[in-house]
């Protein structure tokens, strides 16, 4: 897959995602999220069996992504204010409802939609010099990718309205005391570490992981009962495939599972 603002790079099963647009802080532009948007969709439908971790990071060494083009922005209307705000929502769904887990490796500035981009992934991890924020209350909007709503059950409430109120960056070792991150890793290990946990994930059973991803996503902002039934639901599914049979196999007899995503 080649793109103009993207570079893609497949190991095995563990695909990467790196945002391409180092001169612009990698800032996001309609080109950009409907790259992500056709990258994403290829790897759901025609690599799925090929995929079973994604990893999303920033090019040159400054920025994640620093938030959304505010040189294609200001020219906005009402509508085409809307078509954007919809296209950013329906891209980050794709990360939120992939049938594989999708790693955020901040490496450095992760603002606004940035930020957002993060918060739909399943995991986030940040370079010591990472800062993360949503300060488009500065520029007269708000968040517009979901950042509001997933940022509220991120952090809850409260926190969530200093951070959009106030608009203020927060630096790695914070983010991941409030629970914004996961870990906070030096610059200049972070790649290798998320790549090390990538491959951890990847190594388990990919059918059990989606149902994982699908019913904790999905049961989220169910009722408990609900939510229950959800997962009842996908542990008997499971004992349909034959990962299933493999672990148990593989654990019975002392032996590493090698799992087939079948």
């Amino acid at each position: 897959m080649t793109y103009e603002n993207l570079l893609v790079e497949r190991e095995g099963f563990i695909v990467k995602i790196t945002f391409n647009r180092p001169k612009t802080l990698n800032a996001l532009n309609s080109s950009t999220l409907r790259e992500l948007e056709s990258c994403l969709t290829r790897l759901r439908r025609e690599e799925k069996d090929q995929t079973r971790v994604v990893i999303l990071t920033g090019a040159g060494g400054k920025a994640f992504v620093a938030g959304a083009d505010i040189s294609e922005m200001s020219s906005f209307g009402v509508d085409d204010a809307r078509e954007f705000a919809e296209l950013g929502h329906r891209v980050l769904d794709l990360i939120a409802e992939a049938p594989f887990p999708v790693i955020a490796a901040i490496n450095g500035f992760a603002l606004g939609g940035g930020c957002e981009i993060m918060l739909a992934c399943d995991l986030a991890y940040a370079s010591d010099r990472a800062k993360l924020g949503q300060p488009e209350v500065n520029l007269g909007v708000i968040p517009g990718f979901g950042g509001t709503q997933r940022l509220i059950r991120r952090v809850g409430l409260a926190r969530a309205r200093e951070i959009v109120y106030g608009c203020d960056m927060i630096d790695a070792e914070k983010a991941r005391d409030i629970g914004l991150i996961l870990e906070v890793f030096p610059h200049d290990e972070l790649e290798s570490k998320v790549t090390g946990i990538a491959q951890h994930l990847a190594s388990k059973a990919p059918l059990a992981i989606s149902q994982a991803k699908r019913v904790t996503e999905k049961g989220y902002d169910e009722s408990l009962w609900a939510a229950h039934e959800l997962e009842r639901q996908a542990f008997g599914l499971l004992f349909g495939t034959e990962d299933q049979t493999a672990g148990m196999k593989s654990f019975l007899e002392k032996t590493k599972a090698e799992f087939k995503g079948r």
